[in-house]
């Protein structure tokens, strides 16, 4: 009997397939910005989604191939860039100045999702263990770590997760799904509440006046930081993203091999090099933001590594098989009970300390919807409160990383794995 012989993608060149994903991502922000019925559409269908969907419908209608560079010159170039560029702007001040409340639930928010997690694998393992089952590179939990990545930082940390536990991308489809599902379902219900949050307030006892002084703080703030962009800007801007790129492989190719010389630690997540490339990005992104560096904000630093973002995962959606979500729906249940555990955290310490909802609402968001959404839901409750969603957002870039190997590796314990 014959083999049978993969049909061959109409198209194979590296170049041309970028140049279609481009043109794809260039195409849904242009669609975007007409709003009218666009708008409503993007409100109902989130642009992520189809920035994952569109190339992995190509991929499976052989339109265009799977197999190219462009993954690796996205995860060696655009993944570490995108981090140094979304967490070199952070002002530890301003976050600080947003008052012990804000903090708490932002990081209440950050300990519901690491924590949520291993419980919610654990709450489906019993009675389904085949659904957070598999081994080696089709183990649930690397897939899920992925997520974990998403929901406390954003799509950088969420890449890096992918890569960092190997999970097989084939069957990466069914994590994106459970992660833009459940999170969008939350997003409704925040924003259902940031439309009316007095009961909510009432409820939690809490004094929202603190919102009003902080609206007038955010809007001098972003005032403050923008400014028209020169070429200078960039070049260093260029410079300094990607010396620390450089500085994350020399590191990487340094402490992995070394840590994996070390009997017993061979297995170990600190032997991958590219963990090693999103640690030290992250680190070095830190550590830019304490210095003049961070006034590169204004010149659209941020703006600049989103882009990378998602020309990261348009190019991951190249290699997603996007059929495979209808192999494990009872995924989707480990993502709604981990949002729950996430939820029940946030409103039980909003209520201990009296916390206004705009705080459980943007500190929530910070971490699962990243600088993608935070802003947009704390533009709900004022204009002049998005500035607050951007600065909580970045942190949750730069703890993303780390809060996300923590919870992987909680729930590679509650496994087994």
């Amino acid at each position: 009997m014959d083999e049978q012989v993969a049909p061959t993608a109409l198209i194979t060149s590296d170049a041309v397939t970028f140049g279609i994903l481009a043109a794809i991502l260039g195409l849904l922000f242009w669609t975007r910005s007409l709003g009218g019925k666009w708008a409503k559409f993007y409100g109902v269908v989130p642009i992520i989604l189809l920035c994952y969907l569109i190339p992995s419908l190509l991929t499976s209608f052989n339109v265009i191939t799977s197999d190219t560079n462009l993954w690796q010159v996205a995860k060696d170039y655009f993944l570490p860039a995108a981090l140094i560029l979304l967490t070199l702007s952070i002002d530890m001040k301003a976050v600080i100045g947003l008052g012990p409340k804000a903090l708490i639930m932002f990081f209440t928010a950050t300990i519901g999702i690491v924590i949520g997690g291993p419980i919610a694998v654990a709450i489906v393992g019993s009675f389904s263990p085949e659904t957070v089952g598999g081994e080696g590179a089709d183990a649930a939990w690397r897939g899920l770590a992925t997520v974990a990545g998403s929901w406390i930082g954003g799509g950088a940390n969420q890449t890096a997760m992918l890569e960092v536990y190997g999970y097989n991308i084939e069957n990466y489809a069914a994590m994106v799904a459970v992660d833009i599902v459940v999170a969008n379902i939350w997003m409704a219900f925040l924003l259902y509440g940031a439309g009316n949050p007095e009961p909510i307030d009432r409820w939690l006892k809490a004094d929202s006046s603190a919102i009003t002084r902080l609206q007038t703080k955010m809007a001098d703030y972003s005032a403050s930081i923008e400014r028209v962009s020169k070429t200078e800007d960039f070049m260093v801007m260029v410079a300094l993203t990607f010396a620390g790129v450089g500085l994350s492989h020399l590191v990487a190719l340094i402490i992995g091999p070394a840590i994996a010389s070390i009997p017993g630690m061979e297995e170990s997540v600190l032997t991958s090099g590219f963990f090693w490339v999103v640690v030290v990005a992250t680190t070095y992104g830190l550590a830019l933001s304490f210095t003049r560096a961070r006034s590169l904000e204004g010149a659209g630093a941020s703006k600049i590594g989103t882009v990378f973002i998602f020309l990261l995962v348009t190019i991951i959606g190249t290699k997603m098989d996007i059929f495979s979500v209808a192999e494990r729906p009872l995924l989707f249940l480990v993502g709604i009970i981990w949002m729950l555990v996430h939820t029940i955290l946030l409103f039980a310490v909003a209520k201990m300390i009296r916390a206004p909802f705009f705080f459980i609402a943007v500190g929530s968001k910070a971490n699962v919807g990243g600088a993608a959404s935070a802003p947009v839901l704390a533009a709900a409750f004022h204009p002049a409160l998005a500035p607050v969603g951007v600065l909580l957002a970045v942190l949750g870039y730069a703890l993303g990383t780390y809060g996300a190997i923590l919870c992987a590796e909680m729930m590679r314990m509650v496994v087994g794995g």
